[in-house]
């Protein structure tokens, strides 16, 4: 992108600081024009979400792979297409950004965007480490931006139910809270030699901030959320729609980071081409309700293939509250709340967060951030979340000693049963706890206000975690 139309836009943007420069030539009242920005599985879904709004129209799809976009483009009548995601900020007609690329560009294109006076919807984790997730909440607000996550959740009525539920103290005062991801997948492959981008991919592009290393995996598209220069695994895939649950709904987003993180895990069985874990445990203490997750992406037991879910504990939920009389699990628009004895209390119907994009274009019309179910800082949070949980799984050492997992958060039963769960699920799947390569990270003491290790966890390894080097031409700015 020019750094001089980015610029023009910037004073336009600062000049009026209300609308968007498309819509204010337009009025106020005519409809939006949007840009995708990743055209894949994700993003063409949420094009055709946003097509639903009458008062929205897709004006442009981008994707690096032309022939995906271009295929994409033709489901909507009067949009174009692109590779060029520079084009679409560029754009003068275009009042605002979904950006549902790999993860490693949604910081860069946002801020990108924002600088250019364009409103920003981007999909979780809304960053790809903690650093640059901070950098486009600056650029929000020095550019008076709506930017929101695409955590959908947050726009779903059952949230505000299971709260005003979960004050009225039936259930008592909450003990802890129980996170789960048991999505099964399946290997990605592994070629002895690199594999080639597809001829319809602008790899440059593709590339965007992240370096150019070799590819070992047999896919191109989507299996770059296991690899950590493009992706940030299951934790970082899914995780980010838990976690900001229970940030929304147990901490009412009072809490930011939590004070300290530990975490383990492995990927085992595959031999594939991947790098994140496909089991991954941790401990998360928010210094008032701790909170322990567990991520398995493998079966219930060796061989099985029936489901998404490996039911585990009481609950095929992935939010589980344990209250002092009963608990409350569940996941994406419905749940329930049960006494100590399993006996159901209340059952919780939503709609997955249906009105999400409902709720963006009507913040984009109000020019209100407080208007935004998911404002990006509170987003970014609960996508640090997740980059703290897998940092506490990478700085795990080669040796796994059982007893020492335990005593991580020693005498906290939450945490010794995330162990044996995860003991019992690799037994299940027939793997050699004693031969497999388990990683146990260190407990990390975290500094919430500076978003940053502290103490003896402050090595340059951590440190270093918490941000990328970043390709020339494609670097987020330490200035926005």
């Amino acid at each position: 992108m020019k750094k001089t139309t980015r610029r023009t836009f910037v004073q336009a943007s600062a000049a009026t600081a209300v609308l968007g420069p498309a819509l204010r030539a337009r009025g106020a009242n005519e409809a939006i024009r949007l840009g995708f920005i990743g055209v894949g599985g994700r993003g063409g879904g949420s094009a055709s979400w946003f097509s639903k709004e009458k008062d929205a129209r897709i004006a442009t799809l981008c994707d690096a792979d032309a022939k995906r976009a271009a295929g994409v483009a033709r489901k909507f009548k009067g949009s174009k297409s692109t590779t060029d995601l520079r084009k679409v900020i560029d754009d003068p007609d275009i009042d605002a950004v979904v950006i549902s690329t790999p993860n490693h560009w949604h910081c860069l294109a946002a801020i990108w965007a924002a600088q250019a006076g364009k409103d920003v919807y981007v999909e979780k984790p809304i960053s790809h480490n903690i650093w640059e997730g901070r950098k486009l909440v600056e650029a929000a607000r020095k550019y008076k931006r709506m930017v929101q996550g695409g955590t959908q959740q947050r726009s779903d009525p059952l949230q505000a139910e299971l709260k005003s539920f979960l004050d009225s103290g039936a259930l008592g005062k909450i003990q802890f809270v129980r996170l789960n991801r048991f999505g099964v997948r399946g290997s990605i492959g592994k070629r002895d030699t690199p594999l080639p981008p597809p001829k319809d991919v602008d790899y440059d592009l593709w590339l965007g901030p992240a370096q150019e290393e070799p590819m070992y995996r047999k896919s191109f598209h989507y299996d770059w959320h296991w690899i950590w220069n493009t992706g940030n695994g299951e934790l970082g895939n899914w995780g980010p729609h838990i976690t900001d649950d229970c940030r929304n709904v147990v901490f009412r987003d009072k809490v930011s980071l939590p004070v300290r993180v530990c975490a383990g895990g492995g990927r085992f069985a595959w031999n594939d081409g991947g790098e994140s874990p496909n089991t991954h445990f941790v401990y998360y203490d928010t210094g008032t309700v701790p909170v322990v997750m567990a991520i398995h992406n493998l079966p219930l037991k060796k061989g099985t293939t029936q489901g998404d879910v490996y039911a585990r504990l009481r609950t095929r939920g992935f939010l589980v509250i344990q209250c002092e009389n009963g608990y409350y699990a569940g996941g994406r628009g419905g749940g329930a709340a049960f006494d100590n004895n399993g006996k159901v209390v209340k059952k919780f119907k939503g709609d997955g967060g249906r009105g999400h994009a409902r709720n963006f274009l009507g913040a984009m019309r109000s020019r209100k951030s407080g208007d935004l179910k998911a404002e990006i800082e509170q987003i970014h949070y609960s996508s640090a979340w997740c980059h703290l949980g897998n940092i506490a799984y990478r700085l795990g050492g080669s040796s796994y000693d059982r007893a020492e997992a335990m005593g991580r958060v020693k005498g906290y039963k939450p945490w010794e049963e995330l162990v044996e769960g995860f003991h019992t699920h690799l037994a299940a799947n027939e793997i050699d706890a004693a031969r497999a390569k388990i990683k146990l990270g260190p407990m990390l003491q975290v500094d919430p206000a500076a978003e940053t290790f502290t103490g003896a966890s402050a090595t340059p390894e951590a440190l270093a975690l918490l941000r990328r080097e970043y390709r020339k031409g494609y670097v987020v700015p330490e200035q926005v």
